[in-house]
This record gives structure tokens, C-alpha cells and sequence, in this order.
């Protein structure tokens, strides 16, 4: 019988937890030309139920490729990518979007709304696609998503008629339009102003408290004291993974 792993800042007090996320050897390489460009050298990382972790590193360090090696959205080299209890790489393209959908909800810096829905039809897409609602049960939950990011007043709107930071508000609807346990955040705030994008973090924050797992990549070594774990990449190797300092 397998020993429960401790999470790395657990007080002595606290509950005994196993990693929600869990790489093992997690090698990543790109064939170029050139030849093999390794994005990933051997990365082991633990990532617990309920932290807000900052992935940090400069461009091209490999924040992206660690979190497509967690979504299963690119191919592993070698190595093990666990999620939730699934070996994330051993499912088909079918259940890998399937399991995709309930379990991960994905935001990006260029929002990837659909243009012709309105906010509303883009925060259904995903519980229409995975089945988890349906008709006014889906319509319910779809308003309570816009509710929570203030953009309840516009949503018969489409994209292009508000500003940035509430298409990044939509965009965070609709990755919690399934209720998944994980939030995983390519540079959300990349494209925003600095006050638009203190409001995206307070999101987040409030997602962490609530029990949501938040891994966000960011190369903005200023929000490094917002996470409450700081993982460091640099040249494809995790250099520092520490308890953040708050404050």
C-alpha cells in the first residue's frame, strides 16, 4: 500500500494530502532541422489540491510546454504526466478531450472566444460539449458564471463589444463552466493593463481560497509574492519550487 505523500509547506497540524498533479520525468523534445530541440529535460513536480502556483521562468524557459505537458495537449517525450488520479498520456484523443473538458479549465493571454457567439453561447460551449447540463439547467449556470465575473449586465453582447479584460473575465466563466477541479492559466494577464489585471488575480485568488487547484504561468517576476508556491524554469529545468512569500 502506497504512503500518502506530505505536501511540501503542511504544517504539522495539517491533513496528509496527495498531489493532484504529479510529473515524473517528464522529458520534452521538439525535432527542428536542426535537430532535437529539448523544450523539457526531466522534470519531476507535485502540485496539491487547493495551492495557486506561479510557474515562472523567461521566455522560451519551457512554462508553456510544462503546462501542455499537464493538459495533455502536446505528446510527452518521456516520462509520466498523473492528473487527478488519470496517466493523462495513455488516453486516446477521444477520451483525451472528454477528460479534458470536466477536469481542466484552460485560459490563455489571447482569450480564444469565439467571435460570432455571444458571452453567454461561449461560457455553453464547454457543458455542451461535455453533457455535464443541459438546456435551462446550462442557461442557469452560464448567467451565475457571468454573474461571478460582474459581466452578468452584457451577456448578449459579443466579444468584440467589450474591452480585454472582460473578454479575460469570460474566458474564466467559461474554463469553470464544468466545475473542474484544476485551472490551468497561460500569461492571463499578459495582454492587460496593470489594474485590469490585479482584478484577474484577485479572481484567481478567490478561486484558490475557494479550493480551486491554479497553476499560471507568468514570465512578470512581480507577482511572484500573489502565489502561495513559486515554481522556477529556466532552460527547460525547474531550478526552485519554494513557498511563496506573502506580503
Amino acid at each position: 500500500m502506497a504512503t500518502p505523500s506530505v505536501h511540501p509547506f503542511a504544517s504539522a497540524v495539517e491533513v496528509v494530502a496527495q498531489p493532484i498533479i504529479t510529473l515524473r520525468g517528464v522529458k520534452k523534445a521538439y525535432h527542428t532541422p536542426a535537430g532535437d530541440f529539448w523544450a523539457l529535460h526531466g522534470i519531476d513536480l507535485d502540485i496539491y489540491p487547493g495551492e495557486f502556483v506561479g510557474i515562472i521562468g523567461k521566455s522560451g524557459a519551457g512554462k508553456t510546454t510544462l503546462l501542455n505537458m499537464i493538459s495533455g495537449i502536446d505528446a510527452l517525450t518521456a516520462g509520466e504526466v498523473v492528473v487527478n488520479g488519470v496517466r493523462v498520456h495513455d488516453l486516446d484523443e477521444d477520451r483525451l478531450a472528454l477528460w479534458r473538458g470536466r477536469t481542466l479549465g484552460v485560459i490563455t493571454q489571447n482569450f480564444l472566444l469565439m467571435p460570432t457567439l455571444t458571452l453567454l453561447e461561449n461560457v455553453l460551449l464547454p457543458m455542451d460539449f461535455c453533457g455535464l447540463w443541459q438546456g435551462r439547467k446550462s442557461v442557469e449556470r452560464a448567467r451565475d458564471l457571468l454573474r461571478q465575473v460582474e459581466l452578468e449586465d452584457h451577456i448578449h453582447k459579443l466579444p468584440a463589444a467589450i474591452s480585454g479584460g472582460q473578454q479575460q473575465r469570460v474566458a474564466i466563466a467559461r474554463a469553470l463552466a464544468n466545475d473542474p477541479p484544476i485551472l490551468l492559466a497561460d500569461e492571463p494577464t499578459g495582454r492587460l493593463d496593470s489594474g485590469t489585471a490585479e482584478g484577474i488575480l484577485r479572481i484567481f485568488e478567490r478561486l484558490a481560497a475557494a479550493g480551486k487547484t491554479i497553476v499560471m504561468v507568468t514570465h512578470d517576476l512581480s507577482l511572484e509574492r500573489r502565489f502561495s508556491r513559486v515554481v522556477w524554469i529556466a532552460d527547460g529545468r525547474l531550478v526552485s519550487d519554494r513557498q511563496a512569500a506573502l506580503g
